[in-house]
């Protein structure tokens, strides 16, 4: 076989071996470990929330939102370069830390059993629960708000993609013993459908309460009184891995509820007593 016959052929396994080598590489990140070591190695603490007054948004000049605030005051205390990315879809941010583009998911997100088998939650950082959004009275043609669960039945709730109220209906549906319509938004988040439903564009939405609360003030269209859930933990995310992480987190909350920099947090975004009354019990 000729030089020339044979440049094709190295060419197919110089292909074959670089493939190889490629795949192996990708598959040896997918394994790797980032724990506490690796972070603070970086100096990097890298923190998806979501993009709202609960989460993290930009107010004038200034960037602010609950978990926001909490991530600049654990930068104070941990001395990492705490770095905030934006994420409005709750299962990409799962997503995200799976890949480990992400260190920590801070949103409201009700502990289960369901999510306790593939990640770790922080000790709570909120006690709330899933609310229905609807319109009152006297912005929905004289039609009274939902006030009983059973009632219900054969409406059709909106809730932004993969949201943790999904398992809640679920259940609500077998407690009644009737069908509840759900519609998962991928476009929406909890606000905009809070919008919708002070616009008359749809009837119902099912969001945290936290949430609902800081819209209630803006909206006096909706209605917010009827709740899905009851009192649900609410604690921070990280990977199965992130055991040490884990726990300086938990060391780094409860330096924020000592020197009272926590409640003074809740104090600026959660208007509920309830809430607020919770978290200081646990401490």
């Amino acid at each position: 076989m000729t030089l020339r016959a044979k440049i094709p052929i190295i060419f197919i396994l110089l292909f074959i071996i670089l493939t190889t080598l490629f795949l192996f590489y990708v598959e040896k990140l997918k394994t790797r470990v980032r724990d506490y070591g690796e972070i603070k190695k970086e100096g990097i603490l890298k923190i998806v929330t979501e993009y709202n007054q609960s989460g993290y948004y930009v107010s004038g000049d200034s960037i602010v939102g609950f978990q926001n605030d909490l991530c600049e005051a654990i930068a104070d205390i941990s001395g990492l370069d705490v770095r905030i990315f934006p994420d409005m879809s709750i299962s990409s941010s799962f997503e995200g830390l799976r890949k480990r583009e992400y260190d920590v998911i801070a949103r409201n997100i009700p502990v289960t059993s369901d999510n306790r088998q593939d990640f770790l939650f922080t000790d709570p950082i909120l006690f709330s629960k899933q609310v229905l959004v609807q319109r009152t009275l006297a912005f929905n043609d004289s039609v009274p708000p939902v006030r009983n669960q059973l009632d219900l039945a054969q409406k059709t709730l909106c809730v932004p993609k993969n949201s943790p109220a999904l398992l809640r209906i679920a259940h609500l549906q077998h407690e009644i013993g009737d069908t509840i319509y759900v519609v998962e938004e991928e476009r929406y988040s909890s606000e905009q459908l809070i919008i919708m439903v002070a616009k008359g564009e749809i009837d119902y939405a099912v969001c945290d309460k936290q949430i609902a609360e800081v819209f209630e003030n803006r909206f006096p269209e909706i209605d917010i009184s009827t709740d899905i859930s009851f009192m649900q933990l609410q604690s921070w995310v990280v990977r199965k891995e992130s055991e040490v992480l884990l726990d300086s987190l938990n060391h780094w909350f409860k330096i924020l509820r000592k020197n009272g920099i926590f409640d003074k947090i809740m104090r600026r975004y959660c208007k509920s007593d309830i809430i607020h009354s919770k978290i200081h019990i646990n401490q």
